[in-house]
């Protein structure tokens, strides 16, 4: 099945509409050979890159898709991080090695709304598509508490964007012209930032983000 492909783009009346992307060409191959043998789903596309996946899924838009934490040259953190801007994104479940059980925390943070390690039964991966499907979030062996425990987990979108722009080294000036907002609205979100991070000042925010960057990295690469 070929992501640029016409006839792949019609998805199927009455079922599931799903999209998938591995950069594994023979996972991708069982995959879609078990998604287009249930009748439950409507294969849409697939790619093997994270810019094949985006590309499609703006065309043609799917309820559901299935992504690999590793896809080559965004991976699925950072794509997940760009389609929940997008009004008619999928729900995103990641499907991939967890040996620690950290890569469904980042999952989840990112804004997926299931994982399926790669060891359990494909079985588990069509029942957890459907349950996303119906709009719920599954997470197997996840402590929210965990969760809630991240200062990053904890901040807007906003908030997130801003740590962003901070990291850059911009000053508040250049902060508040790139966010369309008065020196004193930055000074305000900045104080907010630091207390949910527990840092004093901007260079422990930076150093803050920084840090966080680098072991989600690291894990990824696991």
């Amino acid at each position: 099945m070929n992501a640029s492909s016409d006839q792949n783009l019609r998805p199927g009346a009455g079922r599931i509409d799903l999209s998938l992307a591995d950069g594994n060409p023979l996972v991708l191959q069982a995959l879609s050979e078990l998604f287009d043998r249930d009748p439950r789903f409507s294969l849409v596309t697939t790619a093997a890159t994270a810019e094949g996946f985006l590309g499609a899924v703006m065309r043609v838009p799917v309820k559901v898709a299935v992504i690999d934490w590793m896809l080559p040259q965004l991976g699925a953190r950072k794509l997940i991080e760009v389609l929940r801007d997008q009004p008619a994104a999928p729900r995103i479940v990641v499907y991939g090695d967890d040996p620690r059980g950290e890569v469904a925390r980042l999952a989840m943070l990112a804004g997926a709304a299931g994982f399926v390690a790669r060891t359990t039964p494909t079985e588990k991966l069509l029942e957890t598509c459907l349950a996303v499907a119906n709009g719920q979030m599954v997470f197997p062996f996840l402590d929210v508490r965990d969760l809630q425990a991240d200062p990053i987990a904890q901040l807007t979108r906003r908030e997130r964007a801003l740590l962003e722009a901070l990291a850059k080294g911009k000053s508040n000036k250049e902060l508040a012209d790139e966010f369309d907002i008065s020196s004193n609205t930055v000074k305000f979100h900045l104080s907010n930032l630091f207390e949910k991070l527990g840092v004093r000042n901007r260079a422990q925010a930076i150093s803050f983000y920084f840090s966080s960057r680098m072991a989600a990295e690291a894990l990824q690469r696991g």
